[in-house]
């Protein structure tokens, strides 16, 4: 509990695990939404299926990446960490 005080532990990669799984929930339910709306469509709803399609598969390969690039900055943070506490020991 001192480690999160005094801010030497991050709680910010748990929270963008929990940010992940709410935007791939958010994709998926987005492209549902688009390919049914498309579908019941009268006329000309064949973009809005293939943007749901898109969105299906892509959505959540796009979060992923946004997602991993956020947390690399804490693992580089942990590296620097690492080698000041190397580095302090002396």
């Amino acid at each position: 509990m001192q480690e999160y005080l005094a801010f030497r532990k991050m709680l910010t990669p748990v929270a963008i695990q929990i940010i992940f799984w709410i935007g791939v929930a958010a994709c998926v339910i987005l492209a549902l939404v688009m390919i049914v709306s498309g579908a019941s469509a009268p006329v000309g709803g064949g973009g809005q299926v293939l943007s749901g399609i898109l969105t299906l598969l892509l959505g959540p390969i796009a979060v992923r990446i946004w997602c991993e690039l956020l947390i690399v900055v804490f693992r580089i943070l942990d590296a620097l960490n690492e080698i000041q506490g190397k580095l302090g020991k002396s």
